[in-house]
């Protein structure tokens, strides 16, 4: 149960995800959120199942997310002046 749900949960906030950056609007940005709540499902998910490729590439992934989160949301980062 808990991973079929990790599956799909993972799935659905992916899916959210790309289709909030394909947007390309204010809202995008929250694209990077979805992904990053769809990295941990996966990264659980693989762990769960010993899927060990899975989880690195889902760590590599995170890594792009939090990426972008810090590029498209300027009030993350500390400012230069």
């Amino acid at each position: 149960m808990t991973q079929t749900l990790l599956e799909w949960l993972g799935c659905m906030t992916g899916l959210l995800g790309a289709m909030l950056l394909a947007l390309n609007n204010r809202y995008s940005g929250y694209g990077f959120v979805a992904f990053l709540a769809s990295n941990v499902c996966w990264v659980m998910y693989g762990m769960l199942g010993g899927a060990w490729g899975l989880v690195v590439m889902q760590l590599g992934f995170t890594a792009t997310s939090l990426l972008g989160l810090y590029r498209w949301f300027p009030g993350v980062r500390r400012s230069n002046t």
